[in-house]
């Protein structure tokens, strides 16, 4: 059973082997950060065309005899100041990744950090008061180079002065449980959860509850 250490702590926790052993599935992973990112993109970019683009109401010369080629309006999209022939309209590129899969993806992700011995358990209780000094310190014991290293922590909304110590960092990351992705984990190079944001995070991989807090 994979297992991992508290830091400022002589014991460490075991973690669930359902959640934290299970194999890569690099095919569910790629498309689980492919939804991820779609989902992150605004879909905002726009152009007009011709027809939404002031002016070009006359005729610019008449049809025959004055030997230039056929135009009917100054706006037409091979004119200077025309609209935009098959632009780029809002939209959304978001799609669907099946949550069988999302949870799976998630389980890779998460047991990728547990082979690789880069995750650590955090007592958030120790945080009395935000102190970055005390987060910082805290990494540095764990070996981690703070300065380099890619970290996210993983905190429950009630440990808001741990959040609020380890935010301040560069290149640390904090997030809630239900918020955490998988492009989120792969991107970080170590992985630091507290007791009870674990708790939160395999009940949310195992389906227990879903990603708002409701019961699956």
């Amino acid at each position: 059973m994979p297992d991992a250490p508290v830091l400022g702590a002589s014991r460490k926790v075991s973690l669930d082997e359902a959640t934290f052993g299970s194999r890569f599935k690099k095919s569910l992973i790629h498309e689980s950060v492919r939804a991820e990112q779609a989902a992150r993109r605004r879909g905002t970019a726009a152009t007009k065309t011709r027809g939404m683009v002031a002016g070009g109401g006359a005729k610019p010369w008449r049809q025959k005899g004055t030997g230039r080629a056929r135009a009917g309006s100054s706006r037409s999209p091979i004119w200077t100041g025309g609209g935009t022939a098959f632009g780029p309209q809002p939209r959304s590129y978001t799609f669907k990744v099946n949550r069988k899969e999302r949870r799976a993806a998630l389980r890779s992700a998460l047991s990728l950090h547990a082979q690789r011995s880069s995750i650590a358990i955090l007592d958030a209780a120790a945080f009395t008061a935000p102190k970055t000094r005390q987060a910082f310190d805290l990494l540095e014991d764990w070996g981690e180079n703070v300065r380099i290293t890619p970290t996210l922590v993983v905190l429950t909304p009630d440990e808001s002065s741990a959040a609020l110590s380890f935010r301040n960092i560069d290149r640390v990351a904090v997030l809630t449980p239900e918020n955490v992705g998988v492009s989120d984990l792969l991107g970080a190079a170590a992985l630091l959860v507290s007791e009870a944001a674990l708790a939160q995070l395999t009940a949310r991989v195992a389906g227990s509850v879903r990603a708002d807090g409701e019961a699956a």
